[in-house]
């Protein structure tokens, strides 16, 4: 019977060296898969933290667009209502009419070339000699008026 006694606490002493081996092997596992885990979480906090600054630089750069878009238009509006520029739309606007006119009726090219080289040395003809002089001091009518009375 003393050799089923030692059998048996040999038996149990093997099963209790079985057991702290595998206790601590697992307990290695456990230790892995905790760092393994904590270094996942940091590596998503990481990620978070970079996403989130790349989102609050894109958020200020969005506003940063919107700011510059609204100076931009009110921009082009201040732009647009500086004397001078309606009246260069509006000599755009007859510029192209008189373009199509030319094309469109046969007569009208060459009395119209005829009318604009005549205003042209008229037009530098106030800049030289005696004309611009008197012209600050006595308003001129154009020949549109003459025209008008000559038509009636």
């Amino acid at each position: 019977m003393q050799d089923r006694i030692y059998g048996f606490l040999a038996g149990a002493v093997l099963a209790l060296v079985v057991f702290l081996v595998m206790k601590v092997k697992s307990m290695h596992q456990a230790a892995a898969v905790k760092k393994e885990l904590e270094k996942y979480r940091k590596m998503l906090s990481d990620r978070m933290e970079i996403e989130q600054e790349g989102i609050q630089k894109l958020k200020a750069e969005n506003e940063k667009l919107r700011q510059e878009n609204s100076n931009l238009k009110v921009s082009v509006q201040t732009w647009s209502q500086k004397p001078g520029r309606r009246e260069l739309q509006r000599l755009q606007v007859y510029q192209t009419a008189a373009d199509r006119l030319t094309i469109n009726s046969p007569g009208f090219g060459a009395a119209w070339q005829a009318a604009l080289k005549e205003s042209e040395e008229e037009f530098e003809q106030t800049y030289i000699g005696v004309q611009p002089f008197l012209r600050k001091f006595i308003p001129t009518k154009t020949d549109a008026t003459i025209i008008k009375e000559l038509e009636d």
